[in-house]
């Protein structure tokens, strides 16, 4: 028998609740300290701690930019505690765009609408109420947990995971495992079957500046060192170029996964096929198969008559596991010599296997509230705070898990128009959360 059929526990009803409130502050990230910051979220957070006798800390590099961390007693303190991560920042939003603003926590159709609530008030949310209900009941989980809302995750972490690990890495020294957002998730293959995405490898970031530099002048005259031509021409070269398909470990498993589930053979020279049998994750799987760059920003020059000395432009690039010297390499040959680049943002790709204690915990308590799960690995093309933390050697897993209809592009809302998560799912992840917990 599920939870679910014993009828709403406290968290799973208050969780709601937590959820529209942290969408109710506006966090938005702008990159450039112009935002609100996180400081009344954190406050927030605080605050529902201190309710269920929990001491926590603020820690700030920059005012506003606020961390809470906190550490929950376990039966066993002798264990390495378990480190369960969230970011409080969003990024912005355009109220006009959205059917329901994006900051009033509103419910409706059964989900929870607003910025965050996929990425990520969500997992913060059903962490607080699953905690909170144990504390009130008297059950200690079975080591420590080290909790972390963070800041400034929308923009690489520099004011939240970068800066802890940089100048409090005590905080976390004895932890060997860590969970966090954008994994847990479903994927329908049918009726009664459901994969169940966990996260254990994000490709790396590569934000780039490009700079090139040439002879200054008159437009009217014949300029053959001309920096706008030079850099016009190297950022279409890595526009165009496509990357090798490259299997790491975890995307090979999952698409084994795939393939085992829709009965067809795993062809490696006919992957697209595959991937395309995946809906609304398509194009997130599909990003995995490969490295890729994409060019973002252009600037140079400041008058039509005149040629300017330096043309800039910036690109995203990310990197899949394993593949970072070839793909700089890769880089720098299509630059050609008269381009250089330089780090906007420069954080490593992760991978962990998907095997041990914590992962056999996520399929039973995934199993235990859905007959029809399995959990299965994957890659994340995009990047979170697990970069960060990686680096004090914990293994990072994103689980946040949440049952979802069949019909919910759920991947195309994060930094979408009209983000929202079904009140069904919030239910199901705290109960999940608890069983993994007891189980962790």
């Amino acid at each position: 028998m599920t939870r679910e059929s014993e009828g709403p526990s406290t968290a799973e009803v208050e969780v709601v609740d937590l959820c529209r409130e942290l969408i109710a502050f506006d966090t938005s990230n702008y990159g450039d300290h112009s935002g609100p910051g996180e400081r009344k979220a954190a406050e927030y957070v605080v605050g529902r701690l201190d309710e269920v006798g929990v001491e926590s800390t603020v820690y700030e590099k920059h005012p506003g930019r606020s961390n809470v961390v906190a550490r929950i007693e376990g039966v066993d303190s002798d264990r390495p505690p378990l480190l369960i991560h969230g970011h409080l920042d969003v990024v912005p939003a355009a109220p006009e765009d959205w059917t329901h603003h994006p900051f009033a926590g509103e419910v409706a159709d059964g989900c929870v609408w607003g910025r965050g609530a996929v990425d990520m008030k969500n997992m913060n949310a059903m962490v607080l109420a699953m905690l909170r209900q144990r504390l009130r009941e008297g059950r200690r989980p079975p080591r420590d947990i080290v909790l972390a809302f963070l800041a400034d995750e929308e923009a690489g972490g520099t004011w939240g995971a970068q800066y802890l690990v940089n100048e409090h890495p005590d905080l976390f020294a004895d932890c060997d495992a860590a969970i966090s957002e954008v994994g847990g998730f479903s994927f329908t293959v049918r009726e009664n079957r459901r994969l169940y995405l966990i996260e254990t490898a994000e490709k790396g970031i590569a934000w780039m500046k490009l700079t090139a530099r040439g002879t200054a002048g008159h437009g009217s005259m014949v300029n053959r060192d001309n920096a706008v031509t030079e850099l016009a021409a190297a950022v279409a070269r890595l526009g165009a170029h496509e990357f090798p398909v490259h299997l790491t470990p975890t995307v090979r498993t999952f698409l084994e996964e795939i393939c085992e589930e829709f009965g067809i053979p795993f062809d490696e020279n006919d992957l697209d096929a595959t991937v395309a049998r995946l809906g609304p994750i398509a194009r997130m799987i599909g990003a995995t198969l490969r490295n890729t760059l994409n060019p973002t920003v252009l600037g140079g020059g400041y008058k039509a008559n005149v040629i300017p000395g330096e043309a800039t432009a910036q690109v995203d690039g990310r990197f899949l596991p394993g593949t970072e010297d070839d793909y700089f390499e890769r880089i720098d040959r299509l630059l050609g010599p008269k381009v250089s680049r330089e780090f906007i943002h420069h954080l490593p790709a992760v991978e962990t296997p998907f095997e041990g204690g914590l992962v056999d915990a996520m399929s039973a308590a995934l199993l235990a509230e859905d007959p029809g799960a399995k959990a299965v690995p994957y890659c994340l093309s995009g990047g979170t705070d697990a970069k960060s933390f990686s680096r004090l050697g914990i293994r990072n897993f994103g689980f946040a898990p949440l049952r979802l209809p069949p019909e919910l592009d759920f991947a195309g809302m994060f930094h979408g128009v009209d983000e929202r998560v079904p009140i069904d799912g919030l239910r199901f992840g705290v109960r999940v959360l608890d069983r993994f917990i007891e189980m962790s």
